[in-house]
């Protein structure tokens, strides 16, 4: 195989960043126990316990995608753990597209930068 096209590479490296980013950055929050992190989990009705499981499993989740022999199945579990969250903000009413958006981003950018993923889903034949 060859390596992808330096125009898919980096566009994939970007997708991948920015959602990376933002659920590293929302791990930490989890991990520091803020008081913005405790408003958010009263809303939704989570108990304060599971703050920081679930800011480890989120952090996990991140840098297993950000392992590139590892990113297929890091990928798989981002995609679990937004499952959950999207499931938690429905039950409260709240919408889920940047979820959604999130997730095509996390497969999106994996796509472009693995090879082995676009063999595994040619998109063309």
């Amino acid at each position: 195989m060859t390596s992808p096209s330096p125009k898919a590479l980096w566009t994939g490296r970007v997708l991948t960043a920015l959602p990376s980013l933002l659920l590293a950055f929302s791990a930490v929050m989890k991990l520091r126990k803020s008081p913005e992190v405790l408003q958010g989990f009263t809303h939704l009705g989570l108990p304060p316990s599971l703050i920081l499981p679930l800011g480890i499993l989120e952090l996990a989740c991140v840098i297993i995608y950000l392992i590139p022999r590892t990113a297929v199945l890091g990928a798989i579990l981002v995609t679990g753990y937004f499952g959950g969250a999207m499931l938690t903000h429905l039950r409260v009413g709240e919408p889920v597209y940047s979820h959604v958006l999130f997730g095509m981003m996390i497969w999106g950018g994996l796509y472009l930068r693995d090879l082995r993923l676009r063999a595994l889903l040619p998109l063309r034949s």
